[in-house]
Parts: C-alpha cells; structure tokens; sequence
C-alpha cells in the first residue's frame, strides 16, 4: 500500500493586502487501531494518528518500539479489519505469538478501551461527547496581527533560542498580546501545558482567545483546542485533512502557514478582517 495521496482543500491566501482564492494540498492523517486477536477473542492494543500507507510496517515498528516483539517473525498475521462486506482500513487485526501477554509487554499505556480509529468522523463523533462549538464575540481580527504572531511566539520561546530543539504553543488576545508560552520536545505537550496553565488560571474555556502553535496543525492539537474553547488556531506549518475537518466541525478558524505576513485560512475566515 502507498502512501495516501494529499488531499485538495480550497482555502483563501491572505499576502500584500490581497486575498486570493486557491486550491491547497494538504497531508492526509486518518488514525490506525491495531486489535490483537488470539482465537475467538479480540482486544484493543493501541491507536495512533498517521498518514495512511504501509501500515503493516508501521504496526511492526511499532510493536517492536514498545517491546511487544522481538523479531518480524512475532508477528503471526496482519489484516484489515473486516466482517462480510464491510471494511475498517484503519484498523488493523494483529495476530502475535505470544498472544496476549504481549500487552503487559508494551512499555507504555497506549491501548484502549474501546474502538477508536475506524474513521476520523468517529473520532470528531467522540470529541463531540466532550467539546462544544468554539465562541467568538470580538470584531474581526487584524490580518496584520495575525501576519505578526509566530515572531511574538518566537520572541518568548527561550529554550528553542539555546537549543533550536523545542515546539511552542502560545495563547494570544485578538489584539496580538501573549498571555502565556509553553514549550517542549512534543508539540502536543507544548499544548497540554499551556491548557494546563489556563486550566489552573480558571479561564477555560477560551473564547475570543488564539493558539499559536510552532510546528504543523495535526489533529491532536487542533482536538485539543477545541476540548479548551478555543475559536482560532494558527500554524506556521500545514494543516492536515482531519484537523481541518475537526475545526470545521467545532466552529474553528484555522490558519495554516502562519509567517512573515501572510497566512491561509481553512476554515471560518469571517473571524478575520479580509
């Protein structure tokens, strides 16, 4: 299986003071379930968010990362879930040799305890368990200040200046002063920390509030947002398909490509003064 193709999105390219509409290519990312099977019974082993594409591969790597294999030869079957008719590509059945005792051998808590993964509509089904549509009661924002805030997330991102080896998230009012920065390794945790900081703020949840964000937007962040209330997420990189269709499902603007004055808008530009 080869890597999905990207996906068209239609978006609206703010530069120079013009707006300009066009078509953008977007990575695709779907999540994959892997279900570990041993006879009759079945059970869930872990989720992860990908590009779809060698998945096989990617189930091997990643039982082997996690300590559940030793060798290709642990691995006793892979298959897309199926039951008649109907099929799961992003689920993965996985048949090991040592059964399951394989999940006391992972080395992290990543399975899960009910099916998740077999669409990326069942994963927004899911986040709208828990999420509400995001709110914005202010004007429109500046393009300019929105051209503007990846240099203010920059300028208060010390550890990224001594090692060059950090994501940041930052939480900005709509007239472009920040409220709290974030870093770390991981993008998300980037984000969990700075949701942390309002959540023990008591300001959640952030309507009329921004996301800045120093790496790609990918699900889990733009999840993420909208879990918090937060109504625009900015990107100084791409988007994926599935993020973009969670910030059209939750009531996010979302802007990707965030820098040095411009931006694209995927979804809600009537938040922004175009």
């Amino acid at each position: 299986m080869t890597t999905a193709e990207p996906a068209s999105r239609p978006v609206l390219r703010y530069a120079d003071g013009a707006v300009t509409p066009l078509t953008d290519q977007v990575a695709v990312e779907e999540p994959l379930e892997l279900r570990l099977v041993r006879g009759g019974e079945e059970r869930p082993l872990g989720v992860t968010m990908r590009t779809p594409g060698a998945d096989h591969d990617l189930a091997r790597g990643f039982l082997y990362a996690e300590g559940a294999i030793r060798d290709a030869q642990d691995v006793l079957g892979l298959w897309e879930w199926r039951e008649g008719d109907l099929v799961a590509p992003n689920v993965l059945r996985v048949e090991l040799r040592s059964g399951f005792a394989a999940l006391d051998g992972l080395s992290r808590h990543t399975f899960t305890s009910s099916a998740c993964g077999i669409c990326g509509t069942g994963s927004i089904e899911r986040l709208a368990l828990r999420a509400s549509p995001a709110v914005w009661t202010r004007p429109p924002l500046d393009p300019a200040v929105v051209g503007d805030l990846p240099a203010r997330l920059r300028a208060a991102q010390p550890l990224f200046e001594a090692t060059g080896g950090l994501h940041a998230a930052g939480l900005f009012t709509p007239g472009g002063e920040c409220l709290a920065v974030r870093e770390d390794v991981g993008r998300h945790n980037a984000v969990d920390k700075l949701i942390g900081w309002a959540l023990g703020q008591h300001r959640l949840p952030l309507s009329d509030h921004l996301l800045v964000v120093s790496s790609r937007a990918g699900f889990e962040i733009v999840q993420k947002a909208a879990l918090a209330g937060i109504p625009v997420v900015c990107a100084v990189s791409a988007p994926t398909s599935l993020a973009i269709k969670v910030a059209e499902s939750f009531g996010l603007t979302l802007l990707g490509f965030v820098r040095e004055g411009r931006f694209n808008v995927y979804s809600f530009p009537e938040r922004l003064r175009l």
